[in-house]
């Protein structure tokens, strides 16, 4: 029997104290890492109730927003943080794995934009056996079969669409269909606002009369949509009058809007008087005055409250919405004393808002005022000031041992190999892979190694 000397040397040389101590090094990072990853579900656990209870709704577009002001997050990354605490209120095996430090948020970033309570399982072991960069190869992989059934789906919806009208016995027209999900749609919404507009017709003019039933609503709905189409000759009209809304205000009621008068829609229902100071801050302007009788005497031509080149220094200076933490480069001018109140429509009197924040001023009691240096102040309605930015939270002198002794009171004991992957060096092969984990994949039998940590890391078959 032939024997082959060992591959081990006859004696074991000692380590050296520079690789010792970068040995160290490495778990140290390792296991405080492991105690962020924890310390950011807990986080995410937070932002997620935030989110649920509308606490970032203080003026703020969004969660996002809220928290790219509030936190310093950059806009992307705030995104990201609500979109996977969002996530993981419907996955709790990931979110746990998160709070014990056993992934890392950029798995479970990834992870989450394809689980879900059926396939939470199954990729929880992808992440817990591969690497943050086999994570994101199966991810890929995963997103491009649900693209490929969604696109399958769509074709085979419009290829499914179509519309039987024909002529009963008794003359009456049958309706049967099947539409897009976006044509649907918006034959949904049609019909609804064709419904509602006659039926509170109905209602002004014949307060007394029976309302049918809905079935006999949305049949009068659509001859309403069939008769406007023709009346129109099936043209929307053009774009600057097909999207022009006029609201007609009394003078005294855009001075004051605790003063009588009207603030209506053409052919429309009232609107509050802050609404119509808000349309007007910014607005095509025409005159109308009449006598005591309600005559109309005089008409004015039509101008613009803010000129456009007067437009076009302010978005030069101003370059979006100048609201606390918004970043939206499209706005409108704001007159911060109203020009009905006697504001002059200057530079030095205007500020770009944009229509969430222009509303929030006019309508939900948000102030706003420019200091004798020029700069702009927001306050809330209670009276609070939103500065530009927030001050730092306060932090502990010792924040690692902080959160260290935090979590040993929580009862989690973390270590250097707490999120190490269960990968033994086998090469991944994505496609073998998506199939046996994807259920709309099909596959035939495959190989796979079971890693350290029992869960399956697939390789190519043999």
């Amino acid at each position: 029997m032939e024997t082959r000397p060992s591959d081990l040397p006859a004696t074991l040389l000692p380590t050296p104290l520079r690789i010792v101590e970068l040995d160290r090094l490495g778990d140290e990072i390792a296991e405080l890492s492991a105690h962020l990853e924890a310390a950011t579900a807990r986080l995410l656990d937070r932002i997620r109730e935030f989110d649920a209870r509308g606490g970032w709704n203080t003026g703020f577009r969004s969660c996002a927003a809220w928290l790219s002001w509030r936190v310093g997050l950059a806009p992307g990354a705030a995104r990201e943080h609500v979109r996977v605490a969002r996530a993981l209120g419907t996955l709790p095996a990931l979110a746990e794995a998160l709070g014990r430090g056993e992934l890392s948020y950029a798995k479970v970033r990834a992870l989450t934009r394809v689980a879900t309570p059926e396939t939470e399982a199954r990729l929880l072991a992808v992440g817990r056996a591969g690497t943050a960069h086999h994570v994101e190869r199966i991810v890929r992989g995963w997103r491009r079969v649900d693209r490929q059934a969604e696109a399958r789906e769509a074709a085979r919806q419009h290829a499914g669409r179509a519309l039987h009208v024909y002529q009963d016995e008794d003359g009456t027209v049958v309706l049967r269909g099947r539409l897009t999900p976006e044509v649907g749609t918006l034959r949904l919404r049609a019909l609804e606002a064709a419904r509602e507009t006659l039926y509170q017709r109905r209602r002004a003019t014949e307060p007394a009369q029976e309302v049918p039933p809905r079935p006999q609503q949305q049949a009068d709905a659509l001859a309403l949509l069939a008769e406007a189409a023709l009346h129109h000759e099936l043209d929307p009209g053009a774009p600057g009058e097909r999207y022009q809304v006029v609201v007609r205000v009394d003078a005294a009621v855009l001075a004051d809007s605790d003063q009588p008068g009207q603030s209506v829609l053409e052919d429309g229902p009232r609107v509050p008087a802050g609404t119509s100071q808000r349309l007007a801050c910014d607005a095509s302007l025409v005159v109308m005055r009449h006598d005591e009788d309600g005559r109309v005497v005089e008409v004015g031509a039509r101008t613009r409250t803010i000129p456009p080149a007067l437009r076009r220094a302010l978005q030069h200076r101003d370059r979006g919405c100048r609201f606390p933490g918004c970043n939206v480069r499209v706005g409108e001018g704001h007159h911060v004393r109203h020009w009905a109140q006697g504001g002059p429509t200057t530079l030095s009197n205007l500020a770009v808002l944009c229509r969430r924040h222009h509303r929030a001023v006019h309508e939900e009691s948000y102030q706003i005022e420019r200091l004798p240096d020029g700069a702009l102040q927001f306050r809330r309605p209670d009276g609070r000031l939103l500065p530009d930015v927030p001050a730092p939270a306060a932090v502990p002198a010792d924040p690692e041992g902080a959160l260290r002794a935090r979590h040993a009171a929580q009862g989690l004991r973390l270590h250097p190999r707490t999120a190490c992957p269960g990968w033994l060096g086998e090469r991944l092969d994505v496609g073998w892979a998506i199939g046996l984990l994807h259920p709309l994949a099909t596959r035939g039998p495959m190989t796979f190694v079971r890693s350290a940590s029992e869960a399956p890391f697939l390789a190519e078959p043999r």
